[in-house]
């Protein structure tokens, strides 16, 4: 009897259910990533003051008397029955994208000879989520202040980063000419680049700054505007104040809005110069095609947000834009690195 052919069928279900708990795992981290920008900006991230419970309760059902407590004690504070269950069900899905991080782990490591992968880089992103969940603890224990939120949000781009890189290993990927492997430094930078639009975005937004300058090109009507870059980017002090416990100035946020926006026309023209010179290689023209749409899709959504006046459908669909953006980099610079011949995770042929 034969038994080659049934050990051959078991290895490429293991291999297929691994790859596809990686693609949701991937997709909800994405998902996740939107969701969160939708509790910034309906102002839900404290809408249940405690953690990880919602006054000591599992859902916000439990907590009806307090939650109307602090609503009629503050009509148009932070905690309202709806805010307290986008802020639950926020966190609800980050608890299940643990466990499903925490799956992806165990089965690394179990099945590491049959997935014919080194099972460190799913290791790598346990402890990556659960420094994760513990700055969505912060966020809330520390009451919104900018450099937590704007941490958290770093945090969930790199752990899509991670998660896209792991997924790319599932597959077989076409190989990239050496000639053409000369272009990951360049890729790396990008991702660098976008890193710092990332945390210059995720600062504007902490700090509710979007609606500093209404108007475009210019702010306030002037190519250089009165700003404070000192107070603008103070990062130790809390949500909508100074280290000194005044309130933010104007001129704080306008220098706060005008560095991303200006920075991101750095970072626009960098990735498209790039993606015009990737897309002629087979192999990167897809990714390469995606990064240019995206980028014209990022620009129309950051002015929409200007021009009106920061929708959250609008801002929430920037946010996503961004997070593609980091996903597309990612892709490229994997595709990239890969050594010619590797299709690690994949079945051999028989």
């Amino acid at each position: 009897m034969n038994t080659a052919q049934p050990a051959a069928g078991r290895t490429d279900r293991i291999r297929a259910r691994y790859a596809k708990l990686v693609a949701v795992t991937m997709f909800l981290t994405f998902d996740l990533i939107m969701f969160g920008a939708f509790v910034r900006l309906t102002d839900s991230g404290l809408g249940c003051p405690d953690w990880p419970g919602c006054y000591g309760q599992i859902t916000p059902l439990g907590a009806l008397d307090d939650i109307r407590a602090a609503a009629s004690a503050l009509p148009e504070g932070p905690v309202t029955l709806p805010k307290a269950w986008i802020e639950m069900i926020h966190r609800y899905v980050g608890a299940l994208l643990g466990l499903l991080i925490i799956a992806i782990t165990v089965a690394a490591w179990r099945y590491r000879k049959v997935l014919a992968q080194s099972p460190w880089l799913a290791t790598v992103i346990l402890p990556a989520v659960c420094l994760q969940g513990a700055f969505g603890a912060w966020t809330v224990t520390h009451q919104l202040m900018p450099a937590v939120v704007t941490a958290h949000l770093l945090g969930g781009m790199s752990l899509l980063a991670l998660l896209t890189w792991l997924s790319a290993r599932q597959k077989v990927l076409p190989e990239i000419p050496a000639g053409v492997r000369r272009w990951r430094p360049y890729v790396a930078l990008g991702l660098v680049l976008l890193y710092v639009q990332l945390a210059l975005g995720g600062w504007v937004s902490t700090n509710y700054a979007a609606l500093a300058c209404m108007d475009f090109p210019t702010c306030h009507g002037q190519w250089l505007p009165e700003m404070d870059f000192r107070s603008g980017y103070s990062v130790m002090r809390g949500l909508g104040e100074l280290p000194s416990g005044e309130l933010i100035s104007q001129d704080a946020l306008t220098a706060i809005h005008w560095t991303h926006r200006n920075f991101a026309f750095v970072v626009l023209l960098y990735f498209a110069w790039l993606a015009l010179k990737l897309r002629r290689h087979a192999g990167l023209q897809g990714p390469s095609h995606a990064l240019l749409a995206m980028l014209a899709v990022q620009l129309l959504t950051g002015l929409t947000s200007i021009f009106l006046q920061w929708p959250i459908v609008i801002a929430v669909l920037h946010n996503g834009g961004a997070a593609v953006l980091t996903l597309l980099c990612v892709t490229l610079l994997v595709r990239l690195s890969r050594v010619p011949g590797a299709s690690a995770a994949q079945p051999r042929s028989s």
